[in-house]
């Protein structure tokens, strides 16, 4: 590691500095995902010697990284013996009005995240929302930010409820060489939820109405045009192309149904037309009619696709377009995505409007809601291969209620308690739940690795080893001595100003990214003041968590930004409020639970 020392930092702490703010760019400009940022970040780390090959590899190997892949396993058998989906279908039941729907979508939801992980509840309870919604015919949106703000709140009750809370004890583990129990912040957590739920009760009114993405999908009838090529055409055994019905005006064509049933999707340019072909289109009615005319097509007895009727062989999904999608800034026009995955775009709608012109000639946007026409068979595959730039929400996934179902409930409650009453350690108790359920089958092996977030075990693993270099650098005790020289020595301020920071820094950068920042930090600010490293380090686990502004900040927040047709700002009106009002609550309450000294 180079020691030479700058303006009272080491050249590796500077190049540690400029890598950090250099993923706050990247992550704040680009749609680079974030678990690429850390990689890179964590390359030059290695390469300039200022973290060993050794440490780099510790990382990938920390508590975080392994309870997270062993959870995933876990969430896979719970998935697969229908445990998680009785929970959507009987924990939440009917709602008699608007007001009542929030209480009874946050109180199961925030207890369930706190056990099963925020994000895996938000992500179950989608499409209850918008069933919800259509029976109280109100916007989802209405019910999707308060859905999200419980998941979130809910995960902060525990350390599996938050991937964030897990990289925090982890680090805390390092230092102290002690590991933190799974309920450590149950209590602060537990009153923060409370409070949390009664602010978006009472501000409710904040909550936008947006329209929703499968409202505007429900016309799709309306825009897509089933025309027959009659037998003595005279652009039969001519090419769609040089027919001029490959890219007519107002419309696309998305398949050809020939006479013997045999589907041509994606249509290439050069596809020959036959008698009796069926030509599928989707764009402007007015000009697809025009060309029926011009071209004299004849109209067919009815229209084929529609988000309503769904055929037997192929059927219309919708999905979302992800932060850090690779789609982001192009067009289907640009790329191969159709012919890779043989799914063909059917429309486009932006916080809920279907956007004008041609759908394979709009450049997306995060948050855009496509319409896709899919096969029937390996759907499984085609949301595995495009999990990074697309989120299926309208899976027909329905598992078979069993024993299986049983006993996977019972190996996660045995979990908790091995875990709870210290028999055995975290990391022990969720790899032996893990392999206990692959044993009894209750997870197919070969579909577990579907259900694992890769992206975020490269995230927790390259985050740790940050973590590192900032405390190795020197980095984490300038920092810390610094605000000391600024802020003075009372604990109090420096924990309120280092949480406010650690807080803000969040709604940009992902709380996992600011707690693997701020922690080093903080730590060493406990030390130098010679007090109890606990409250500092609790305090952090619930100020990154405390994300509500931004949907970048929290992984519920992006689960619903496309479902709820959201704007980027939507989340700040109540956001903001609730951060206002929860941050200094949990502070207090963290201090009066754990002494300074």
């Amino acid at each position: 590691m180079i020691e030479e020392v700058i303006w009272g930092i080491s050249v590796g702490g500077w190049i540690t500095i400029l890598t950090m703010f250099s993923i706050f760019v990247v992550m704040a400009k680009s749609n680079i995902p974030a678990e690429v940022s850390f990689l890179g970040a964590l390359t030059i780390l290695l390469v300039t010697g200022i973290v060993t090959d050794e440490e780099g590899m510790a990382g990938f190997s920390s508590e975080p990284v392994v309870v997270n892949a062993a959870f995933f396993v876990i969430i896979a058998g719970l998935i697969q013996t229908g445990v998680l989906y009785w929970l959507t279908q009987n924990v939440l039941g009917n709602a008699r009005n608007f007001g009542w729907a929030i209480v009874k979508l946050m109180i199961p939801t925030s207890i369930l995240a706190a056990f099963l992980n925020s994000s895996n509840i938000v992500s179950l309870f989608i499409d209850a929302v918008n069933i919800w919604s259509r029976k109280l015919n109100i916007s989802p949106s209405k019910l999707l930010m308060p859905l999200s703000y419980a998941g979130t709140l809910g995960g902060m009750c525990t350390l599996l409820g938050s991937s964030s809370n897990l990289l925090v004890a982890g680090l805390y583990m390092t230092e102290t060489g002690h590991s933190m129990d799974i309920f450590a912040p149950m209590l602060p957590g537990i009153i923060l939820t409370i409070l949390g739920m009664l602010l978006v009760v009472i501000m409710q009114r904040f909550i936008p109405e947006r329209e929703s993405s499968e409202v505007s999908f429900e016309a799709t009838s309306d825009y897509t045009v089933e025309l027959l090529v009659p037998t003595d055409n005279p652009y039969v055994m001519g090419t769609v192309e040089e027919a001029g019905l490959y890219n007519p005006k107002g419309g696309s064509l998305i398949e050809i149904v020939r006479f013997d049933r045999e589907i041509v999707m994606p249509v290439p340019k050069d596809e020959v037309i036959m008698g009796g072909d069926r030509l599928v289109y989707a764009g402007q009615i007015n000009d697809l009619l025009e060309l029926k005319r011009s071209h004299g097509l004849a109209a067919a007895d009815h229209h084929v696709w529609s988000i309503n009727e769904i055929d037997t062989k192929r059927r219309m999904r919708t999905a979302y377009v992800t932060f850090g999608s690779e789609l982001i800034g192009m067009s289907m026009n640009n790329c191969d995505f159709e012919r890779k995955n043989n799914v063909a775009l059917v429309a486009v709608a932006r916080q809920g409007h279907r956007v004008e012109g041609l759908p394979r000639e709009i450049s997306l946007e995060a948050g855009d809601s496509l319409l896709l026409e899919c096969p029937s068979k390996g759907e499984s595959q085609l949301e595995e291969n495009n999990r990074r730039s697309l989120k299926f929400f309208d899976s027909q996934f329905v598992p078979q209620i069993g024993y299986k179902t049983i006993l996977s409930a019972i190996v996660l409650t045995l979990m908790f308690l091995a875990s709870s009453f210290h028999i055995l350690s975290l990391i022990s108790s969720a790899m032996l739940a893990a392999g206990v359920l692959m044993m009894m089958g209750c997870c197919r092996i070969n579909d577990v690795t579907k259900y694992i977030e890769w992206d975020l075990l490269l995230s927790l693993g390259s985050t740790v080893v940050f973590s590192v270099a900032i405390a190795k650098t020197g980095v984490a005790s300038f920092v810390a001595t610094s605000v000391l020289d600024i802020c003075g020595t009372n604990p109090y301020v420096i924990m309120v100003v280092m949480c406010l920071l650690a807080s803000v820094v969040s709604e940009f950068i992902s709380d996992v990214g600011a707690a693997a920042v701020f922690f080093p930090i903080m730590y060493r600010q406990a030390v130098l003041l010679d007090c109890d490293p606990m409250p500092f380090v609790m305090s952090l686990m619930l100020s990154v968590t405390l994300s509500f502004a931004s949907p970048i900040g929290s992984s519920t927040h992006m689960l619903v930004y496309g479902p709820g047709s959201f704007r980027f700002t939507d989340f700040a009106r109540l956001g903001i409020v609730m951060h206002m009002v929860l941050l200094p609550v949990m502070l207090i309450i963290v201090n009066l639970l754990y002494p300074m000294r």
